[in-house]
C-alpha cells in the first residue's frame, strides 16, 4: 500500500484485508471495508453500488472527479449481521402491507431508528475514519513530508467537508433508477458527523419510498445492499445535470440544466433551471434562461442555506458558452465510454468543472413509442394551465393538492398529485397517482425523473398549479404537450383528414396554440379563420396587465409576435382575434388584477378593454404588423364589438401603428347589437365579419351556456339566431364584405347547410372536423345547385347555377305559401339568354331599317329621334343617382356598381336575380359574383326588364343602353368588356361626361340635317 497525492491507492489484486491491533493490543488481520476510487471500475457495482462504481470508472479514465472512497456494501451487511438487526428488520418487512400508507410509514420509521441508534463495529469505524483523514492530506504536503511527519500533517489540518452519498447495489441499472430514494448528506465535517452520516445512508434503504419501490419492482430486501460514497465536497458556484440524449423529445441533442449554487435545488425541483441544448456536433442550438429566484449555498459552518437572488442575478445565464460546450463534450465522452446515454451530475467551482455522478438514462427505450403515441393521442378541451412536458403519457383523475408531507396519505390510487415540487419522500404517493403536476422544476427535477421511470404523465414548472387547480376537481394531464385540461379526456387516435377541395365555400381552420399549427396544416387548409391570442398569452404565464404595469410592453409584443408567426408559417392567411380576457379567466396568471366582477361575461373584456388599455392593443397590433411584413396576410378581428365608434377608434390605432395593405380589419359578430348596426359597421370600411355563435346564442336567448339547468334551451339553430345570421350575410354581401363563422356551430351539418344556402364565404372549424365539414359543404352546395336547376328554366341569365341566394334560403316555407308571387318573380326576373338575344336582334334590325330610310324622310325621322332622345335624357336624369363610398359607384335603377378591382375577362361573372325581403330602401338586389367577390346593385328587376325591351323597340340610338344590356347579359367578348369598363370609368367621373356625349351626338345630327 502506498500514498499517492490526495488518495490512498491500493493494487486491485491486493488482499482485501489489513493488519491492525485488536482491543488487547494483538496484531490481527481485519477485513477491509474501504475501496478508493482508483481501485474501482464499473464492474464493481456489487460491492460499491452504481454510484460508487461509476465514480471509480470515471476516476480511472481521467474524468474530473473529486477524490474519494467507497464504504463497500459488505460493511452494511456486516453491520446488520453483527448487531442482529437483519433478522428483526426482515421479519418486520415480511408482515408489512405496503399498500397501507400509514402502516408503511410507521414500520419504516422504526427500522431507520434502529439502524441510526446502533453502535458501529469498532474496526469498521476506525477504518472509515482513517480513510477520511487521508482525504485531508494534499499531494504537495505529502511530497515534502517525512514518514514521521505524516501523522502530524494528518492530525494538524482542519477536517475536510465531504459529501456522503448512498449507493445501492441495485440502483441506476438500465432497468431501474433509484434516483433520490436513498439519502445524501452534504457538507459533512468531523469524525462523529461522518459516522452518523454513514449510518443515515444505511437507514435510508428503509424509507417508505424505498421499501415500496423495491416491492413494486420485485427486488428482495435481503439482496438489496447499499454502499456509501465519501467524497471531497465541492463548493460549487453553479451546478446541474446533463442528459446526453433528450429524455423527453425524440432527438439526440445533449440537454443541460443548471442553477447557481448546489445542485440540490435543481434535483428537488425547488428552482427552475436554465435549459441548454447542444447537438452531437457540439453546436449550441437552444438557450432558455429561467428566473431562478434562489440558490442553495454552503455557509462557513457547513450548513446548506437557501438564499434569495436579486432580480438581475436571478435572470443571469448560469453557464458560459465555454462551460456549456465543455460539459457537452464530457457528456458525449461518457456516453461513448459506457456505450449508453448518460444522466450526469456536475459542479463548477472557480471555473473548474467536476463530474460528481453518472448513470444510464432509464427511459430512452420508450421514447420512440412515446413520440408515436403523442401524435396519435390528441386531446381537445379546456386548457387550465400549461408547463413543461416532463414525462410522456395522458392521465386523468381527481386533484389532490399536497402542501405538506403529512398530507400524503390522502393520495389514493388513480388521483392526480399536485404539489409545489416533489421530493423523494413522495415516491410512495407518486406510485399511486395517475399523473403528477408541479409548480416548480424542469425535466431533470425529481418529479420528472421518477415519473418517466414509472411511466406516468408529468407536467412540471407550471408556476401556479397549486393555486389554479382545486381540490377534488377532475382533470386530465397531457405529458406529451405539458398541458392540463379540465375534466376527464381520453387520449385517442385522431385522424386529421384533408379537406375536400373544389367547394365554393372556403374551409378554414381554428388554431389558438402555436404547437398545434403543424397538426392543423394536415387538413390542407390554406387559411386560419380564428386565432385567439389568449392561448398564446396563457402559455407565456403572465397576464397582459403584468406587462402594462411593469412597462414591459415590448416583451408582450414579442410574445404575441412569436406565437402568431409560428402559426402563420403553415398558412397563407391568419385572422387573429385581439385579446378577450374576462376577469374570471386567467386570474392566476402572474400580474393578474385581483378585482372581481359580478358578471364577468358582461363586463370589461373584448374590444372595450382593449380601447381602455390602448397600449396593450397597440402592442398586439405591432406584433401582427411584423408578421404581415414577413409576407403573410393578417386579419385583425375585434371581439365583443357593439358600435361603429369602436371600429373607428381601432382604425385610428391601426393607422398609428402603420398597417399595410396585407392587413385587413374585421369584427366578430357575437352580440345582438353588432347585428342591429351591421350597416354602420360596413360603412366604416371593415373587410370581413365572423360569427361567434356561442356568445350570439347566449346573449340572444338570455342563457348561460355553463348552467346545466338551462342547457336544454341552448340552441344555435333557434330561428332568432338564424334570422340574425341571414340578415348579416345579406347586408355584408351587398357591400362586398367577406362573411365567415368561427363558432363551433359551423361543424354541425344542419348549420353548415344553412350557411351555404345563405351564401357565406367561409367556415372555420377545428382541424379534426375540417375534412368532414368540407364534405358536408360540398354536398350542400351540390344539393342547392340541383334544387335551383329544377326550379329554373333550362338556362339562366348567366347560363350557370345560381348558388348564392341567401334570402331565398331563409324561408322556403314562406315562398311556398305565396305561389303566385313566386311565379310572377320567375316571369319577371328569370330572363333567358335566348330572350335577350332576340331583343338584341330586333335592335339590330331596327337600326338597319332606319339606315335605309329614303332621304325624303331623313329630316323628319331625325327630328323625331332628337325629340325622343331629349325626353329619354330627362327620364334618365330623374332616375340616375350617384353614391360614392370605398371607391365604388352605385347607380340606382341602372348599371351595377363594380366594387372589385376591374378585370379584363368577364366570363367568370354570373347574375343572380332574386325576389328578396326589401331592405331599408325597399329595393331588390342583383348580384354579380366572381368566386368570393360579390358585385351588388340596388335594382328594380321588373323596371330593368321593361326598360330593356322598351329601349330596344322604341330607340334607334340606344348605344349607352346597349352597354347596360351587355352587362345584364354577362357577355364576355372584348368589345363589350371595353364598353363596360369605359362606362364604369365615365360613371366614376360623374354623369356629366355622359350628358356631354349625348349633347355632342345631337349637334352632329343637326349638322347632318342642315
Amino acid at each position: 500500500m502506498m500514498i499517492r497525492g490526495d488518495v490512498r491507492v491500493r493494487n486491485s489484486n491486493a488482499s482485501k484485508s489489513h493488519n491492525r491491533k485488536d482491543e488487547r493490543g494483538i496484531v490481527r488481520e481485519f477485513p477491509t471495508y474501504i475501496r478508493w476510487f482508483s481501485e474501482l471500475s464499473y464492474n464493481n457495482v456489487n460491492i460499491a453500488g452504481g454510484k460508487g462504481a461509476n465514480l471509480g470508472e470515471m476516476y480511472r479514465n481521467s474524468f474530473p472527479v473529486p477524490p474519494g472512497f467507497v464504504i463497500i456494501a459488505d460493511a452494511y451487511n456486516k453491520f446488520l449481521e453483527v448487531t442482529g438487526l437483519d433478522k428483526r428488520i426482515y421479519e418486520m418487512l415480511g408482515k408489512l402491507d405496503a399498500e397501507k400508507t400509514q402502516e408503511l410509514e410507521e414500520e419504516s420509521k422504526k427500522i431507520r431508528q434502529m439502524i441510526e441508534e446502533q453502535e458501529m463495529p469498532k474496526e469498521m469505524e476506525e477504518e472509515i475514519l482513517e480513510s477520511y483523514e487521508h482525504l485531508n492530506v494534499d499531494e504537495e504536503s505529502l511530497k515534502k513530508a517525512s514518514p514521521d511527519a505524516l501523522d502530524i500533517l494528518k492530525r494538524g489540518r482542519e477536517p475536510p467537508f465531504v459529501a456522503v452519498r448512498s449507493s445501492a447495489t441495485a440502483e441506476d441499472s438500465a432497468d431501474a433508477s433509484f434516483a433520490g430514494q436513498q439519502s445524501t448528506f452534504l457538507n459533512v465535517k468531523g469524525r462523529t458527523n461522518l459516522i452518523n452520516a454513514v449510518k443515515g445512508c444505511w437507514a435510508s434503504l428503509f424509507t417508505a419510498r424505498s421499501v415500496y419501490y423495491r416491492i413494486k419492482k420485485g427486488f428482495k430486501h435481503e439482496t438489496t445492499l447499499i454502499a456509501v460514497v465519501v467524497q471531497i465536497m465541492v463548493n460549487p458556484e453553479k451546478s446541474g445535470v446533463i442528459f446526453t440524449k433528450d429524455p423527453v423529445n425524440n432527438t439526440d441533442n445533449v440537454v443541460i440544466e443548471a442553477v447557481f449554487g448546489l445542485g440540490e435545488g435543481i434535483v428537488s425541483g425547488m428552482i427552475n433551471p436554465d435549459h441548454y441544448e447542444v447537438t452531437p456536433r457540439e453546436e449550441i442550438i437552444n438557450v432558455r434562461i429561467s428566473d431562478k429566484k434562489k440558490a442553495i449555498v454552503r455557509t462557513s459552518s457547513g450548513r446548506n442555506e437557501v438564499q434569495e437572488l436579486t432580480e438581475e442575478r436571478s435572470r443571469q445565464q448560469a453557464l458560459t458558452g465555454y462551460e456549456i460546450k465543455k460539459l457537452a463534450q464530457y457528456g458525449l465522452r461518457l456516453e461513448e465510454h459506457y456505450k449508453k446515454a448518460q444522466d450526469i451530475e456536475f459542479a463548477v467551482d472557480s471555473h473548474k468543472i467536476y463530474i460528481v455522478q453518472t448513470r444510464p438514462i432509464t427511459t430512452l427505450q420508450n421514447r420512440g413509442a412515446a413520440e408515436k403515441a403523442a401524435k396519435e393521442s390528441q386531446l381537445e378541451g379546456e386548457v387550465l394551465l400549461a408547463g413543461i412536458a416532463a414525462s410522456p403519457g395522458v392521465g386523468s383523475g381527481t386533484v389532490k393538492i399536497i402542501h405538506d408531507l403529512n398530507e400524503l396519505s390522502k393520495i389514493k390510487k388513480g388521483d392526480i398529485l399536485v404539489t409545489t415540487m416533489t421530493n423523494p419522500d413522495m415516491v410512495v404517493a407518486m406510485q399511486k397517482a395517475n399523473a403528477i403536476v408541479t409548480d416548480e422544476g424542469g425535466i431533470t427535477a425529481h418529479a420528472s425523473i421518477v415519473s418517466r421511470e414509472m411511466g406516468i404523465a408529468c407536467v412540471v414548472g407550471t408556476r401556479n398549479a397549486t393555486k389554479v387547480l382545486k381540490e377534488g376537481e377532475v382533470i386530465t394531464v397531457d405529458g406529451y404537450t405539458g398541458r392540463v385540461y379540465k375534466g376527464k379526456l381520453e387520449g385517442k387516435k385522431v385522424e386529421i383528414k384533408p379537406i375536400t377541395h373544389g367547394t365554393k365555400t372556403h374551409i378554414k381552420v381554428i388554431v389558438d396554440l402555436p404547437d398545434y399549427a403543424e397538426r392543423a396544416a394536415l387538413t390542407k387548409c390554406d387559411a386560419v379563420g380564428l386565432t385567439r391570442v389568449e392561448g398564446i398569452i396563457a402559455e407565456g404565464g403572465k397576464h397582459p396587465q403584468y406587462f402594462l404595469k411593469n412597462n414591459k410592453l415590448k416583451d408582450y409584443e414579442e410574445l404575441i409576435f412569436n406565437g402568431v408567426k409560428k402559426i402563420s408559417s403553415y398558412f397563407n392567411e391568419v385572422w387573429v382575434r385581439t385579446s378577450d380576457i374576462r376577469s374570471d379567466e386567467y386570474e392566476h396568471l402572474e400580474g393578474a388584477p385581483n378585482w372581481k366582477e359580478a358578471n364577468p361575461m358582461l363586463g370589461m373584456h373584448g374590444i372595450r378593454a382593449s380601447l381602455k388599455y390602448p397600449e396593450l392593443l397597440k402592442a398586439e397590433l405591432r406584433a401582427l404588423k411584423r408578421v404581415a411584413e414577413e409576407g403573410k396576410t393578417i386579419g385583425v378581428m375585434m371581439p365583443q364589438i357593439i358600435s361603429a365608434e369602436e371600429v373607428r377608434k381601432t382604425k385610428e390605432y391601426m393607422h398609428e401603428v402603420g398597417f399595410h395593405d396585407n392587413i385587413k380589419l374585421g369584427i366578430m359578430v357575437e352580440t345582438p347589437a353588432a347585428v342591429q348596426v351591421i350597416e354602420e359597421m360596413c360603412d366604416e370600411g371593415i373587410k370581413f365579419i365572423s360569427f361567434g355563435t356561442n356568445d350570439l346564442t347566449q346573449f340572444t336567448l338570455a342563457l348561460d351556456r355553463g348552467n346545466e339547468d338551462v342547457q336544454l334551451l341552448y340552441n344555435e339553430m333557434h330561428p332568432a339566431i338564424l334570422k340574425q345570421i341571414a340578415h348579416v350575410i345579406k347586408v355584408c354581401k351587398s357591400r362586398g364584405v367577406e362573411t365567415s363563422i368561427c363558432g363551433q356551430a359551423g361543424s354541425r351539418k344542419e348549420m353548415a347547410k344553412f350557411l351555404v344556402e345563405n351564401g357565406i364565404d367561409s367556415i372555420s372549424v377545428n382541424a379534426d372536423a375540417a375534412g368532414d365539414v368540407s364534405a358536408i359543404v360540398k354536398e350542400a352546395e351540390e344539393s342547392i345547385s340541383g334544387e335551383e336547376e329544377n326550379n329554373k328554366p333550362e338556362e339562366s341569365i348567366s347560363g350557370k347555377e345560381e348558388s348564392n341566394k341567401p334570402e331565398e334560403s331563409i324561408s322556403r316555407e314562406e315562398e311556398s305559401n305565396e305561389p303566385e308571387e313566386k311565379e310572377e318573380t320567375k316571369e319577371t326576373d328569370e330572363i333567358s339568354e335566348k330572350e335577350i338575344d332576340e331583343i338584341s336582334e330586333r335592335e339590330d334590325d331596327e337600326i338597319s331599317e332606319k339606315k335605309e330610310l329614303d332621304s325624303d324622310n331623313v329630316e323628319k325621322e331625325t327630328l323625331q329621334d332628337i325629340e325622343d332622345m331629349e325626353k329619354e335624357d330627362a327620364d334618365i336624369n330623374n332616375k340616375k343617382s350617384i353614391e360614392k363610398g370605398d371607391g365604388s359607384i352605385t347607380k340606382s335603377n341602372s348599371v351595377s356598381a363594380i366594387t372589385a378591382e376591374p378585370v379584363e375577362d368577364y366570363s367568370e361573372y354570373k347574375i343572380e336575380v332574386s325576389d328578396t325581403d326589401n331592405d331599408e330602401r325597399g329595393e331588390n338586389e342583383v348580384e354579380f359574383s366572381d368566386n368570393n367577390t360579390s358585385i351588388t346593385d340596388n335594382l328594380d328587376n321588373s323596371k330593368v326588364t321593361n326598360e330593356i325591351i322598351s329601349d330596344a323597340e322604341d330607340s334607334a340610338y340606344a348605344g349607352s343602353d346597349n352597354d347596360i344590356n351587355s352587362e345584364v347579359r354577362g357577355k364576355t367578348n372584348s368589345e363589350d368588356g371595353e364598353n363596360i369598363l369605359e362606362d364604369n370609368k365615365d360613371n366614376q367621373h360623374g354623369m356629366a361626361n355622359e350628358d356631354d356625349k349625348e349633347d355632342k351626338k345631337k349637334e352632329e345630327m343637326l349638322l347632318d340635317i342642315f
